[in-house]
């Protein structure tokens, strides 16, 4: 049976999005094992990386959402005149936007590095960084068109290029400038983050060309044509709550990287803060990612689908695809807290040899994924339905808890770096309970999140248990303990797949039969 669209937007970004956090690990590992760079090279890379992060949300995200929402809801009633003006109205505006954005973050880099981020080596990496945020403004117009079009494949596409180009060039010019410069960590940092900056401007070059391409735009004479201030309304009223709610979330990182090396420099010195955030930044951050990375295919491709189903008042349809996508979201994030908690130290064995301190912070930190990936989800189906002011709303609460948790715990003993992620695990739970109440108010939604996540606990735990065995009988056989943890956690993916497909084949067979008696009505 061929799968419908949304499924295979899902997938192709899925795919997509694992490939991007292959890449994104390999030179994440080079970089960490890269003498002269290690820990140290992270805090700058990443404060410098974190700030742009900052200054790009206000340019970009939260765009391709509103457009792939408008561009959806024109093209299922066959409006294409004004879905061109949407694109290119978006694009002028955005670039703009995205301009003054880049000309901020070049003038001000000195004064965020030495005042705000306390790192002054940061001051390059920010000015390397700048022009990114003028392509990814423009990006973030063109993925939204064709999300909103259905051609999700094209995104991703772009995507992962973007991932590969700024992989290998991260690794080219870290290489030869460790020669030219004597290892200097400073240098080694800022040409890193000039890696970020070409990439995005050869995306932008790709997604243009598949634009000419692969636009076939249709002008036909039964809608009036909108107001350029209408369209600009639209946007905006869309885009901005979903903009300043996920400013807002990157700022809570950005309080990590403000808050981490303050705290901590007067109780343990300023070396040790700086390494410590250094760990979280890159290592914890990075792995915790992973499954936010694979859920972004479920939030991105719900948008446009939801406008559709809401714009034909299709209200079976709707609730289907909310239980559909919150019971893959439990499938993709529990096993992954359940791995991440119990293999932490294997994990930072495998993949951080020569620098395996902070696998403790990964276990704790493990415990905020679900809750992170369920506020992907609930947001994507609010931003469907046309719901967004609830987004800025839960992200200040959820900002609020994190700033009071991380100035309380921070600088106590028992948790120093370490209270910088239960700050986070609570300010995602606080945050997704808001989101959820709202869902139940928007829409009549009868569904159980614990009896929703049963299936995939057990399933983990079996994983676990099983995995574990393996791990220890490989050692006692005298494997190494390198091929031992490989083996462990593929073969824990391998039971987890399997456990779950014994427990979800009849929900299969009845989506087929469905999928199957909707074609024969057709």
């Amino acid at each position: 049976m061929k799968l419908n669209k949304f499924l295979e937007g899902i997938f192709s970004l899925i795919i997509s999005q694992i490939f991007i956090k292959i890449f994104g690990v390999l030179y994440s590992l080079y970089l960490t094992n890269k003498t002269g760079f290690g820990d140290g090279g992270n805090a700058i890379y990443m404060s410098g990386y974190q700030i742009y992060a900052l200054l790009l949300t206000i340019s970009s995200i939260g765009v391709p959402n509103a457009i792939s929402k408008l561009i959806s809801e024109k093209s299922s009633i066959g409006d294409y005149k004004n879905e061109d003006r949407i694109l290119k109205i978006a694009i002028f505006i955005f670039s703009l936007i995205g301009f003054l954005g880049s000309v901020l973050i070049f003038i001000f880099s000195n004064y965020i590095a030495v005042n705000i981020i306390q790192i002054p080596e940061a001051n390059l990496s920010l000015k390397i960084l700048s022009p990114a945020i003028f392509f990814v403004s423009i990006i973030s117009v063109m993925r939204g068109y064709f999300n909103g079009k259905g051609k999700i494949y094209i995104t991703a596409k772009s995507q992962f290029y973007e991932q590969v180009i700024k992989s290998i060039l991260t690794i080219v010019f870290v290489e030869i400038t460790s020669k030219i410069s004597n290892y200097n960590t400073e240098a080694m940092a800022s040409v890193a983050n000039l890696a970020t900056s070409v990439a995005t401007f050869f995306s932008l070059i790709y997604i243009y060309l598949k634009y000419k391409k692969e636009s076939n735009i249709k002008f036909g004479n039964d809608f009036l044509q909108e107001r350029i201030l209408v369209i600009l309304k639209k946007i905006l009223f869309i885009s901005i709550p979903i903009t300043m709610s996920s400013l807002i979330s990157n700022l809570g990182k950005n309080v990590d990287s403000i808050t981490i090396v303050r705290l901590l420099k007067n109780i343990i010195g300023e070396e040790n803060a700086k390494r410590k955030y250094g760990i979280l930044s890159s290592k914890v951050d990075i792995l915790i990612a992973l499954p936010l990375s694979f859920n972004t295919a479920l939030s991105t491709a719900l948008v446009p689908e939801i406008s559709k189903k809401r714009a034909t008042n299709n209200l079976d349809g709707i609730i289907r695809k909310i239980k559909f996508s919150i019971n893959v979201t439990f499938l993709i994030g529990i096993p992954c807290v359940f791995g991440m908690f119990f293999y932490s130290e294997r994990i930072f064995l495998l993949l951080f040899p020569n620098a395996i301190e902070g696998y403790e912070a990964l276990s704790f930190a493990a415990f905020s994924i679900i809750f992170a990936l369920l506020i992907q989800t609930v947001s994507g189906i609010l931003q469907g339905l046309g719901n967004t002011k609830v987004l800025l709303i839960s992200s200040i609460i959820g900002l609020v808890t994190k700033i009071i948790l991380n100035f309380l715990l921070i600088p106590m003993e028992l948790f120093y770096e370490k209270g910088a992620i239960v700050g986070n695990i609570f300010s995602n739970v606080v945050s997704f309970i808001i989101l959820y109440i709202s869902l139940k108010k928007t829409i009549k939604l009868k569904i159980n999140l614990i009896s929703s996540s049963l299936k995939p606990i057990i399933s983990s735990i079996l994983m676990i248990i099983i995995s574990n065995k393996l791990y220890y009988y490989l050692l006692l056989k005298n494997v190494s303990n390198i091929i031992s943890i490989i083996l462990s956690i593929i073969f824990a993916i391998c039971v987890y797949t399997f456990v779950i497909m014994i427990f979800y084949i009849k929900d299969v067979k009845k989506y087929v039969k469905y999928k199957n008696a909707q074609r024969l009505d057709k």
